[in-house]
């Protein structure tokens, strides 16, 4: 019982996506390696325990040390299991980067539509995205809109109006800009 749990601790089961952590984080480290010189310095005539690029060092070498053992140990594992399940693991990573496009798209429609379209519209196509139908669609509208009621009109949050509110009479737009 306690040596399987002494060979789990050793011998962690593997995931075929452990490679793409191990060389982004051996990348990083060697980046930070490569950046080390300009960031930091050495003041001549300080003792080592003083200087102001000493700890940069301790963690930039321990993150190089501890990256390669990290690439090594996943390539070889790689080596004896194989790659089956790489695509689909790292396809399931992706879709978080779907929702990282979706709110830099939102991002970006804010100040052309307005504050009010664009919520209530995201709201609409993220909650369709998710499979969703019917009432339900209803219901994203409407959080939408309390979300705009909520954050410009009782909170006050300023956000700047849209440049769609332009299209809109003077008395209306102050409205538009003001309140949604």
């Amino acid at each position: 019982m306690m040596t399987d749990r002494l060979d789990e601790a050793l011998h962690p089961p593997h995931r075929p996506a452990e490679i793409v952590f191990a060389v982004a984080s051996f990348a990083i480290a060697v980046v930070l390696a490569l950046r080390w010189g300009a960031e930091t310095t050495w003041v001549a005539g300080q003792p080592l325990r003083r200087q102001p690029g000493l700890w940069p060092a301790v963690a930039i070498g321990g993150m190089l040390a501890f990256g390669t053992a990290e690439l090594l140990a996943c390539v070889g594992r790689l080596r004896r299991q194989g790659t089956r399940g790489l695509p689909a693991e790292i396809a399931g990573w992706m879709r978080a980067v779907e929702y990282l496009g979706w709110f830099m798209a939102y991002v970006w429609l804010v100040p052309l539509a307005g504050y009010l379209p664009a919520t209530v519209a995201f709201c609409l196509l993220l909650t369709a995205r998710l499979g969703y139908r019917g009432g339900w669609l209803w219901a994203a509208a409407a959080t939408g809109a309390a979300i705009v009621v909520l954050f410009k009109a009782i909170l006050a949050v300023r956000i700047p109006g849209g440049a769609a509110y332009e299209l809109f009479p003077p008395a209306v737009r102050n409205f538009l800009v003001f309140y949604l």
